[in-house]
């Protein structure tokens, strides 16, 4: 079954939330330039209260080596996310698995992804102002392409009314979304989160469904 990340969280009641409805992991931004930067202490706060199987994401852009690392350390995070020009050796020495962002402009955005020995690549659409969350889509053939490299997590542009389409078209490891379930930057919605979660998983469940029928 599809992952399902939601991501820009910044407050318990919304980390809560988005585990009761199903999310199997939550990304905390740790970008200043971001509106949904989080504090140190909050971030805590919010590892501190999640029940167990909640996997919790740490997202740097172009942070220091030893940033990264004390910031996982002090938050208990499960994966680092690493969305800035990061190379593979600063992946590497990252002291959590590694998510490693690159944004889709067309098909040569691929390029690198065979460079970086990580545990996962997601898949952002490209931006000249920003490093995520901008709300909009890209190809969805290049996530097909991408799949050889490793598990694909596919974000950009994804909302409730899309999200189905989406896993079913390009079948990605997982699916990662923030502004799409937002009232405001960094606050979600509950109907939209629990709408995105139910489709995202529930488009699995359709394809197998499918599957089963034309072995039969």
């Amino acid at each position: 079954m599809t992952k399902v990340k939601i991501c820009g969280i910044t407050t318990v009641a919304d980390a809560m939330m988005a585990a009761e409805n199903g999310a199997d992991a939550l990304g905390l931004v740790f970008y200043d330039k971001s509106p949904r930067n989080i504090q140190l202490a909050q971030a805590m706060e919010i590892t501190r209260v999640l029940p167990p199987f909640v996997q919790v994401v740490g997202l740097f852009v172009n942070s220091s080596i030893d940033f990264v690392n004390s910031v996982a350390d002090q938050c208990r995070l499960d994966l680092v996310q690493l969305h800035g020009d990061e190379s593979p050796e600063f992946c590497a020495g990252v002291t959590r698995r590694v998510i490693k962002a690159f944004r889709i402009k067309d098909i040569s955005s691929l390029d690198h992804l065979g460079a970086y020995n990580v545990a996962g690549y997601l898949l952002d659409a490209w931006s000249p102002t920003a490093f995520g969350g901008t709300g909009v889509t890209f190809n969805w053939d290049t996530a097909i392409i991408a799949g050889k490299f490793g598990p694909i997590i596919l974000a950009g542009g994804l909302t409730p009314e899309n999200v189905a389409d989406a896993v079913r078209y390009a079948a990605p490891y997982g699916v990662d979304v923030s502004s799409g379930v937002e009232v405001a930057p960094g606050i979600k919605d509950l109907e939209k989160v629990r709408q995105f979660i139910r489709r995202a998983k529930g488009a699995d469940s359709v394809q197998n469904f499918k599957f089963q029928v034309e072995v039969r």
